[in-house]
């Protein structure tokens, strides 16, 4: 073997060897971002579950109005866990939550005139009246149970 051919091996050799390092780098920083991924998914999971607590407290306290509620408490539900949103006993708040779908929010609330602002909250008030007790037995059972 010619020192150009022995010269030519070690240079080879040294290079797989930084390339191997390079690439345990690499797989060192995927791991770390997988692990970082993980602990933020369990993060947000658990203020989704607090958050649920706070709702269903607040609906149970009347310190939120039952419409409000429950869209809140929907649209967690779907975001915490879509097994538990599509439990039996939370059914109430998919059907108050597409009942009020068309209704506008924010500015286009304020945007309605006084006459349509009425009827919503008319509708609103025969929907509470139908489900009251539905929705509270929902946010009861999520409270002791579910959550």
């Amino acid at each position: 073997m010619s020192l150009l051919s022995g010269v030519l091996i070690c240079v080879a050799v040294a290079l797989v060897i930084a390339l191997g390092f390079y690439a345990l780098s690499l797989w060192r920083k995927v791991w770390s971002r997988q692990s970082q991924q993980r602990s933020a998914a369990i993060e947000q999971q658990q203020r989704l579950g607090e958050d649920l607590k706070i709702l269903a407290s607040s609906l149970l306290d009347g310190q939120l109005p039952l419409i409000e509620g429950v869209i809140r408490i929907k649209v967690l539900l779907d975001n915490f866990d879509i097994r538990l949103s599509q439990n039996v006993r939370c059914q109430v708040f998919h059907q108050l939550y597409e009942a009020t779908a068309h209704v506008p929010t924010h500015a286009d609330w304020k945007a309605l005139d006084k006459t349509s602002r009425r009827q919503h909250e008319k509708n609103f008030n025969e929907l509470e009246l139908q489900h009251k007790a539905q929705a509270r037995e929902a946010a009861r059972w999520l409270l002791e149970e579910a959550l």
